[in-house]
Formats: C-alpha cells, structure tokens, sequence
C-alpha cells in the first residue's frame, strides 16, 4: 500500500490496485522474422532488419523481384495480422547464379499465345502466323524482362532465352520453368519449346552477422529459403540458444524443400532439431519456388499458432501455392515416409487448393540415439512456447513484490507474503485456466505430481515442478464399416 503509515493530517484516501486485474490467461501477441536475399537495387542495408507491413515496403527495401520481395508477397497473401520484420542478406559474393534456357523451335504456322511459367508466374507472348523460332525468342526474352517482380532476368541469341537467377546462391536452383501448365494452355502450331532447368547455383550468405543483428528480440516463427547445412546449422544453433532457460525466446523456423522423396528423405534424415520445419511441396514436380512457399506456411502457422497453440495445423489453405497435376503428387505412402523422415508435408484437395498437412519438425531422436517423438509436432513447440510465457508472466502479474516464508506462519491478513502451500495452489489455478484453453489435460495427474517448495541452497527462491501433459491432436480416425446379411 502505497498510503504512508505515519500519516497524522485528516485525510481519507482511496489506492488503486490493478494486482488482480490481470487473472486470466496471459495475451502473446506474436512476432514473425522472415529471412532472405536483397537484390543491388534495395536500399535496406545488409544484414539489418527492418519492420514491414506490406509487399511493397519490402519492394523498396530489398530490390522489387528480390527474393525478399517474393516471400513479403507470399507471407501477405496468407498473413496480414502478425508483426513480421525482415532480416536483409546480400548475396555471397563467392557464389553463383543459376541459369536455365528456353529454346525455341519455328516457326509459328497458326497464331496463337506462348504461355511460359517461371517461379509459378505466367508470361505470355502473342504469336502471329509466320513467326519465326527467333522472332517468338526475342519476344519471350523482352516479356521476362519487363516483368519486374519476376525472381529472374534473361538475355536471348538466336533462339534461345537464357533466364538467370537475380540471386546468386543454391536456392535459384530451385526455380521451375516451363512451359503450358493450365488445362487450355497449348503451344501455337508450328512452335515448340525445350527446357534446360535451372541449375549452377552454388553457395548461400553467411548468416552470421544478421543472427548477431537479432539480439534478443523475440520471433516466434521465422521463415527462410535455405536448406543448406551450414546455414540450418546455424538458425538451429540460434534458436537452440533462444530456447534455453535463461533466455526462453524460443521459436520455430520453416523453410521449405524440393525433390524427389529420396532426395527430400536424406535432407530430412541428416537433421534433429525441435526448433527447424523443413516442408516439401505435394510432389517433386514444383511450381511454386521454395523460398516463397516456405513464408506461405510460416504465415498460415503464425496466424493460426497465435490463436490457439496447440491446434493441428492440417487442412488450412496454402494461399498463392500451384496445385501439382494429379500424376506428379506424392501418395498417401510417400508422405507417409517423409514425415518418418523429419519432413513436413502438404496436400491438395479436389478443387486444387494446396493446403497444410502435419507440420513436423525435424526432431527424430534423443540424446542417446534412440527414437523420440516428443517434439515431433510444430504445436507441441508452440504449446511449449506459450505456456513458459504464460506461468511467469501470470505469476509476475500477481506476486510482483512478494515475500517468501515456510508454511505455517501467522502472517496478518492481506500481508503479501508467498508460501508453498499458496504457490502450489495458484499453480493448480493456472492448470485449469490452460485446460479451459485446450492446451493441457490431465488434472488429477497434474496435482498429484505437481512439486512446490523452497530451494534447499537459496531461501529466497521458489521452486516449481510442472508436470504438464500436453493436449493431444486428433490426427488419425480408424472404424470399422460392419455389414450384416
């Protein structure tokens, strides 16, 4: 009480106290990070970060058809609520840009479009009657590039459009080109194309001094284009920092990879991190290029992982992501093996929409070598996340300025003086406010195990044993259909 007590002067005075204001579960807003190249013309310098609230911001900053301009345009296409800042890179300049060509075959004995995909994207070129294989090449290389949100550039010589990636680095290896993918997309008569898909793309920036550029700012879910094993190597061994006890700024990165389901195996099997999701497209046959997929599913688990924790992420739309024709899909078995395999895996529904399936992380085995699926799943490090929020903040609302004493004291009433005894009452308190959240279960189990006392080395310090079981998802329904004759 802040009215002194050897106040003598008439005087009636009326405090006022917010210590229980705050009794319910505690608010976490969260805050996303998303990580990626710069191109020469963004004006952020490297390795700063920045906070952002639309596409075109990043545009500005990163250079417009940049990699980080290409994830923004995802992340905002699937999230517009959640505080997102951007970490810029530069390019490795001991790297390389992938290239790929496109020539093309003539000439045109019907008019008709050309319809090119890059990244996803569609360019068109109009073709006449006539139209020789060069002339098409010329104006396919001129559509590119007046295209400027387009992650790649090109040049052409005598029929052939050579496209290059605006980023040095492996991920341009991964930008699909190709040509029809509409059911009414068709080559004009007369014309034809080959592809030589990207590749040549070596090296990835040293993430080093953006990591150091984070400090201690808390970002519940990253996003990044990389799945090389230096650069995994280090995100994970920044969050692994972040989710230790005396910082508990954890937080999950998703990024996302491309392959065959032998290639996406061995990625997934290489790694054992609860902190890292790397999750595949619903086929080897991609359109939608990684970096950019990687921001959608960060975005779709930001939105809907700060609403509730501990909900299964499957089902929710992919907003922006390509479907993948029927036959290039991964089978019920394939995505099965991938996610025994560390990998994260979406699918496709019948309208074509992509959507999540179970998020994963890469998690696959404890200390001692052997299988362990405790943080298996992506919300059980939310739930994690949000309840070791959750305890200390409730606990500091309400007991800010406590003494500490053994049970059993006569203490006067209203004397704010913590016990054991209180604090494992309060602690029970807090269970139930989770459970009615969905976020835990198992009262009984909680009360009977639950462990409160004074440290035996400091008698200022209070120690709490939570043995939280977490809420479980429905993920698999089996029936039986009986008939009767």
């Amino acid at each position: 009480m802040a009215i002194p007590s050897n106040l003598r002067v008439p005087f009636v005075s009326v405090e006022v106290s917010n210590a229980k204001a705050q009794q319910g579960p505690a608010l976490l807003a969260y805050r996303a990070l998303l990580l990626g190249q710069k191109t020469a013309a963004g004006t952020a310098a490297a390795d700063s970060l920045h906070l952002v609230t639309s596409a075109a911001q990043v545009s500005a900053l990163a250079g417009r058809g940049s990699m980080l301009h290409r994830q923004a345009l995802s992340w905002f296409r699937n999230n517009r609520s959640t505080e997102l800042r951007i970490g810029v890179l530069a390019d490795n300049v001991a790297g390389v840009a992938a290239s790929g060509t496109l020539t093309v075959s003539g000439p045109a004995t019907a008019a008709g479009t050309l319809a090119v995909y890059l990244a996803g994207e569609r360019v068109e070129v109009a073709v006449a009657n006539s139209d020789s294989a060069n002339t098409i090449a010329t104006a396919l290389n001129a559509a590119i590039n007046a295209n400027l949100d387009l992650p790649v550039t090109s040049t052409v010589l005598n029929a052939v459009v050579t496209v290059t990636c605006r980023h040095k680095g492996l991920v341009g290896n991964g930008i699909n080109m190709r040509v029809n993918y509409r059911e009414d997309d068709a080559y004009p008569v007369g014309v034809s194309v080959a592809v030589v898909a990207m590749s040549g793309g070596t090296t990835a920036p040293s993430l080093t001094a953006v990591i150091a550029a984070l400090g201690d700012t808390w970002f519940h879910v990253w996003a990044h284009p990389w799945t090389d094993s230096t650069s995994l190597d280090a995100i994970e061994a920044e969050l692994a920092s972040r989710f230790g006890p005396l910082r508990m700024i954890e937080g999950l990165a998703v990024t996302s990879a491309i392959g065959s389901v032998g290639t996406l195996s061995a990625l997934g099997g290489g790694r054992n991190s609860p902190h890292s999701v790397i999750v595949a497209q619903d086929g080897d046959a991609h359109l939608t290029w990684s970096p950019e997929f990687a921001a959608a599913v960060a975005a779709v688990m930001a939105a809907e992982g700060a609403a509730d924790p501990a909900r299964p992420f499957q089902t929710l739309p992919i907003v922006g992501a390509l479907p993948q024709a029927e036959t290039d899909r991964f089978t019920l078995q394939e995505r099965n093996l991938l996610l025994f395999d560390g990998i994260a895996v979406t699918s496709t529904d019948a309208a074509g929409q992509v959507r999540t399936g179970r998020l994963i992380t890469t998690y696959q085995t404890g200390a001692g070598g052997a299988s362990d699926t405790s943080y298996l799943d992506a919300v059980t490090l939310l739930t994690i996340l949000y309840l070791r929020y959750s305890f200390p903040t409730q606990f500091a609302n309400e007991f800010p300025r406590h003494k500490l004493a053994d049970d059993g004291g006569r203490f006067a009433p209203g004397q704010p003086v913590m016990t054991p005894s209180l604090g494992k009452g309060w602690a029970l308190t807090w269970f139930r406010g989770m459970e009615r959240l969905g976020l835990v279960e198992g009262f009984a189990q909680f009360k009977q195990d639950l462990v409160v006392q004074r440290n035996p080395m400091d008698p200022n310090r209070l120690d709490f044993l939570l043995p939280v079981d977490f809420v479980n998802q429905l993920r698999v329904v089996g029936a039986t259909l009986q008939f009767l004759l």
